[in-house]
């Protein structure tokens, strides 16, 4: 069954936009060889200059599991250590039957 994930990144003071382009180039990188994944969207928080939320769309948990576990093991995702200010956030859901 799909999924979602909702990725809340909190920038660098200002640095919100070089986060979202690098993000970006990520996601042109390793989407397109990513099984399960359809794709996603990112988007601004209107209130807070420094937040970016990622809205990805996963067919299954277990494959953006793997994924995961792939992107761990490659270091795939370390250059975002870099512009962020903190931990992000993962929300997974699945639509309610």
């Amino acid at each position: 069954m799909p999924i979602r994930v909702i990725v809340e990144l909190r920038a660098k003071p200002g640095r919100r936009d070089e986060l979202k382009g690098l993000i970006e180039r990520i996601v042109a990188r390793h989407g397109p060889s990513a099984s399960g994944f359809p794709g996603s969207t990112r988007h601004e928080v209107l209130d807070d200059p420094d937040v970016l939320v990622e809205i990805a769309e996963w067919e299954s948990p277990e494959a953006r599991v793997a994924h995961m576990q792939e992107a761990a093991a490659t270091g795939a995702y370390a250059p975002l250590a870099e512009l962020l200010a903190g931990p992000f956030r993962a929300t997974v859901l699945r639509q309610l039957p």
